[in-house]
């Protein structure tokens, strides 16, 4: 498998800078990082990222996930390993991944669970991590990125 080109966060100038600028501002929302993790590598399963399903399931081990929690992910609903606020952040992720999939791209019970769980902040936070892993996982699909071609 070969790349179609270079990233186009790498190939058009102040990208990469604006990408990481939403992510330092996701990440101070107070969001714990292994749940914003566990958010994008499910967004990253659904659009079949390998260079962000890769990055993220090297975050959670090194952050001490099981593995049991990474091999259920695909499979959250049925599996006794998530908490109650991860399930919400699972499913509006579900949602927001998958907007185009339903009449009603993020329904009230979908947003109303989240917003039980996080504040208005987070719930922002969230938003925006889900958006942002969409971005990233768009632009290496497209230009077909290799998982592990960066690792050393």
């Amino acid at each position: 498998m070969e790349a179609r080109m270079g990233n186009p966060a790498f190939v058009v100038p102040g990208a990469m800078q604006a990408l990481q600028a939403l992510g330092k501002s996701v990440a101070d929302t107070g969001l714990p990082k292994g749940l914003l993790d566990l958010v994008y590598m499910r967004a990253s399963q659904i659009n079949g990222c390998g260079v962000c399903l890769e990055l993220h399931g090297r975050d959670l081990k090194k952050n001490g996930e099981s593995d049991e929690r990474m091999w259920a992910l695909a499979g959250w609903r049925d599996a006794p390993y998530f908490t109650d606020e991860e399930r919400a952040a699972l499913a509006l992720t579900e949602a927001v991944t998958r907007l185009a999939d339903r009449p009603e791209a993020v329904s009230d019970e979908i947003w109303n669970e989240a917003a039980d769980h996080f504040d208005e902040r987070q719930l922002g936070g969230l938003v925006l991590a889900i958006a942002s892993i969409n971005v990233w996982n768009r632009l290496n699909a497209t230009t077909r990125q290799v998982a592990g071609a960066w690792t050393p």
